[in-house]
């Protein structure tokens, strides 16, 4: 299940990032800009990830929360896990509002969707990497070849090969990062098997694509995340209510594959 809400909303333990105290000034005048609106975390985090990483958005936003300037509550979702609802302070009549958006956040939440959104992921690269003929190796795998990891229980989602290189291929189709821990850990278990890592990922943070880089593997990141074409009404009211980046097509864009065979063309 692909989860895209808030079910953990704090994130682990980091050191003090001196962009925090400049991401609580710019939200502070975001949520004063939006005065009857009703946010959730991971919406702010998402729609502010050009600016700053997610955990210092989400640091900012507590801090805000601890000098009064927004309200929050934690809220129960129907389909298990919780949100965290965020509102400016002036904002009196929040609950119709809170209403609509766990509402909303329910819809795409579903355990089903989400299976739904994780799978068309993989099968969206599947396609996207046989159509630039790569063949594939294995899927859900931690062998190759002669070579097998036991040292965790994770495995990768593809192994391809093109030109004599392998690459061990995990998919993220989700709004939030994947957790470090778990990168890091299959760019571990790539190097094992002896090949190089590619995640395909929604987004990832800039210090963590420098450290696939140096591990000789490549982050491919599509900034959208990819909808079955059965949900496309959803993908549409995510977008356009919730402000998300999330899309249908029918397959990945040419482009998007052009940049990963440009790389592995240059590193022949």
């Amino acid at each position: 299940m692909v989860i895209d809400f808030d079910e953990d909303y704090e994130p682990e333990e980091r050191a003090p990032d001196p962009r925090q105290e400049e991401a609580e000034s710019e939200l502070e005048e975001f949520f004063g800009s939006n005065r009857e609106a009703v946010f959730f975390s991971r919406q702010i985090e998402v729609r502010h990830e050009d600016k700053w990483y997610h955990w210092v958005t989400n640091r900012a936003i507590r801090g805000l929360v601890g000098r009064g300037i927004i309200h929050n509550e934690p809220r129960k979702l129907a389909t298990g896990g919780a949100v965290n609802l965020l509102w400016h302070r002036t904002h009196r009549y929040f609950r119709r509002d809170a209403t609509r958006v766990v509402n909303m956040i329910e819809q795409y939440a579903d355990p089903n969707i989400g299976g739904a959104v994780g799978l068309h992921g993989e099968l969206m690269v599947l396609e996207g990497f046989a159509r630039c003929q790569f063949v594939m190796r294995g899927r859900n795998t931690n062998r190759f070849e002669s070579k097998s990891w036991t040292n965790t229980n994770h495995d990768l989602d593809f192994i391809f090969e093109r030109d004599g290189v392998r690459y061990g291929i995990e998919v993220k189709n989700t709004l939030g990062y994947m957790e470090h821990e778990e990168l890091l850990t299959k760019v571990n278990l790539c190097e094992h098997l002896g090949i190089k890592p590619v995640f395909v990922a929604r987004m990832l943070p800039k210090s963590w694509i420098e450290e696939v880089r140096g591990a000789d593997g490549f982050s491919l990141i599509l900034k959208y995340q990819l909808y079955p074409l059965a949900h496309r009404e959803l993908a549409r009211k995510v977008s356009s209510e919730l402000g998300l980046p999330v899309d249908s097509p029918k397959a990945l864009a040419d482009g998007t594959m052009d940049r990963f065979v440009q790389w592995h063309r240059k590193n022949l």
